[in-house]
């Protein structure tokens, strides 16, 4: 029932759409700092707002619902413009405006030079109001305008820098694949309605409790019309191809885009419908399977990868297959726990490579970096917490997370060894990539001076004017540092809160999510010397992958380059990322071209369309000219016309008359 203790949930998106709206009619005229405060302001109440949400949470009766109205209402269906709050809703928000405010901070001082500035932080803003929209939906269909809305939001933010062509394709990319997983959604929107008569997750959720012997079938399928959803927001596997591109936006879109907001919804969509999933095995199969095969794939991929941002990129679509993986064996606290950290190091991963390629004048080629680590020794020692974190080193928030995945995988019935094997080797390729990452930025020959003197924006899509102040390479403003500094210590402590039982924590954070996630199939139970051997083993992985990139791009550096010419096919493939953009190209969209062009326009379009109105052209002309030559205006003529009609109409009479008789 709707609560008549009022939260008014409502404000929490409306004042980022405020902030939107504000900039977006005003903000050209705006002095920056007033833009600035604007976008600032927007996305700081929110986030003070959830706190104080929090700071009564334990007194409020769960869930929390607030109705603004009804939106659609049509015989016995109804859709209404309800919020909800529940354990999973107030993590989310916390998340979302926390880690947003923080990347808005960050963005007043990397944006600071570049034209269109009120216009970027209008966009943010934007975003922000629709993925507050999208997590604080207490139905489908209002989750489905979020859903749609930070797909448009990314597509402009991608695009910021419309003038280059790269970037406004990445756009176009990102829009056009994830309308592919939308279509998964709208199809699970209909088979709801046609089954369930409603989209409320809690008439839903309420009718398949109720019902025990529903289990597979429809459930089934709208299950994986959901999951294919989840894949195009989420970047799974086969609908990951966008998130690469998406780093033709600015850096902050991309922490924005990859750590707090976008491709969380597809997980935190699954962990939502977990009481759907929990009645179908197929699915939940089919997620972990999926999960497991894209973190493996992407962290291969990002092994090779030179730009700074691109690595970063593909270890995101990795990170995101383990919340899948985790999803997948029901672990859904696990999945969401790390989402939440993730959302801590992955910010300050990307947060602190843009402040890399400030301090470079807009470079992203990590082979021409090296020798930053006294130079920007803050931006250092902040992405050092990261890397640390994401390569799953104890007692680090991404060791916590990680760890505990792989641990309910390992315990799931089934493929769960399986599953766990995979999870394992993928974080050792994440160990060794990252410190790779790190390597190459940071140590070695000083490879960055020259590269500060050669940097060019056109390539690397930041600052446009570079000056001779910009060619010193430079520590970021203290806006931009205070941000990493906030996300450096969250990257170390933010996963003590769910620390393992087994390890001998509370594990608060499951505790406060079991009552929002709680899912009737219950992993295998094993002891704790199992989990303290199994994150012993995790432990020794992650070292594994220091130590291979140490010995390779530290203390002996010119293995990689022989290794990458006596594997030359292997490194091509990976370098190349498995070509799999170009199959897509020659299976999916040469074939719709052809069909478009070829086909649609020049057969029907041309030939059908174009080619009926022209025969009713020429026809109507034909006619027209035959009508003309009776309206002569020739006296003479009329006379002829008139005759030889009256003669036709006696020969009709008579004939007419005669055929009468004969008939009678």
């Amino acid at each position: 029932m709707t609560s008549t203790h009022s939260l008014h949930l409502w404000l929490l998106p409306l004042v980022p759409f405020a902030g939107f709206l504000v900039n977006a009619l005003l903000g050209r005229r705006f002095p920056r700092a007033l833009v600035t405060a604007v976008a600032l302001i927007a996305t700081l109440i929110p986030f003070l707002q959830v706190l104080g949400i929090a700071s009564q949470f334990s007194s409020l009766s769960l869930p929390h619902l607030e109705q603004f109205g009804t939106w659609i209402a049509a015989g016995s269906f109804h859709a209404d413009f309800t919020f909800a709050l529940d354990q999973l809703t107030l993590v989310m928000l916390l998340v979302v405006t926390g880690v947003g405010f923080l990347i808005h901070l960050y963005s007043a001082g990397y944006m600071a030079h570049e034209d269109g500035y009120w216009r970027f932080f209008a966009y943010l803003n934007l975003f922000m109001f629709f993925m507050l929209t999208l997590v604080l939906a207490e139905n489908y269909l209002l989750m489905f305008v979020g859903w749609e809305g930070v797909g448009l939001a990314s597509y402009l933010l991608i695009g910021f820098y419309y003038t280059r062509d790269s970037a406004a394709n990445a756009g176009k990319k990102a829009f056009v694949v994830n309308r592919v997983g939308d279509f998964g959604f709208l199809l699970a929107m209909f088979l709801f309605i046609a089954h369930f008569g409603t989209l409320s997750f809690s008439s839903i959720f309420s009718q398949i409790t109720a019902h025990p012997e529903l289990h597979g079938g429809f459930l089934t399928a709208i299950a994986l019309c959901l999951v294919l959803g989840a894949t195009g927001k989420s970047a799974q596997i086969p609908l990951y191809t966008w998130l690469p591109d998406a780093m033709e936006g600015p850096t902050p879109v991309s922490a924005l885009i990859h750590a707090a907001t976008m491709v969380t919804a597809g997980v935190y969509m699954v962990a939502r419908t977990h009481v759907l999933f929990d009645r179908s095995p197929l699915a939940l199969s089919t997620v972990a399977i999926i999960g497991t095969a894209t973190a493996f794939f992407a962290a291969t991929v990002a092994l090779v990868q030179t730009d700074i941002k691109r690595v970063l990129a593909y270890s995101t679509i990795s990170q995101l297959g383990y919340m899948f993986l985790a999803c997948g064996v029901a672990a859904y606290s696990s999945g969401v726990f790390h989402l939440v950290t993730h959302a801590f190091f992955k910010a300050l991963l990307f947060l602190a490579a843009g402040s890399v390629i400030h301090a470079l004048s807009g470079e992203q080629d990590m082979r021409v970096m090296g020798g930053l680590r006294k130079k920007i020794p803050v931006t250092f020692w902040t992405m050092t917490m990261a890397v640390f974190a994401i390569s799953g080193l104890p007692p680090l928030a991404g060791f916590v997370s990680k760890d505990e995945i792989l641990y309910h995988a390992f315990t799931a019935p089934g493929p769960g060894k399986l599953l766990w094997f995979v999870g394992l080797f993928t974080a050792f390729l994440t160990s060794f990539y990252m410190f790779r990452l790190w390597y190459l930025t940071f140590f070695g020959e000083n490879r960055a001076e020259k590269a500060a003197a050669h940097a060019h924006t056109p390539a690397s899509s930041h600052h446009a004017e570079v000056d001779e102040h910009h060619h010193a390479i430079h520590e970021s403003p203290w806006i931009m540092l205070g941000p990493l500094a906030i996300l450096a210590v969250l990257s170390v402590i933010g996963g003590w809160m769910g620390w393992p039982e087994g390890l001998g924590g509370g594990n608060w954070f499951g505790h406060f999510l079991a009552p929002a996630l709680a899912s009737q199939h219950v992993a295998e139970a094993g002891s704790n010397s199992l989990e303290v051997t199994l994150a012993l083993i995790s432990t020794l992985v992650a070292l594994a992958g220091w130590f291979l990139a140490h010995l390779f791009y530290f203390a002996k550096p010119e293995l990689p380059e022989k290794l990458s010419v006596s594997l030359r096919a292997f490194y091509n493939l990976l370098l190349n990322k498995y070509w799999i953009d170009e199959l897509y190209g020659a299976v999916v969209i040469a074939p719709v071209l052809f069909l478009s062009r070829f086909v649609l326009k020049g057969l029907i379009d041309t030939g059908v369309i174009n080619g009926g109105s022209y025969a009713a052209a020429y026809t109507t002309q034909g006619m027209g000219a035959i009508v003309q030559r009776l309206q002569s205006g020739n006296i003479r003529s009329y006379a002829g016309w008139l005759a030889l009609g009256a003669a036709g109409l006696l020969l009709l009479t008579y004939f007419g008359f005669g055929a009468h008789l004969s008939l009678r």
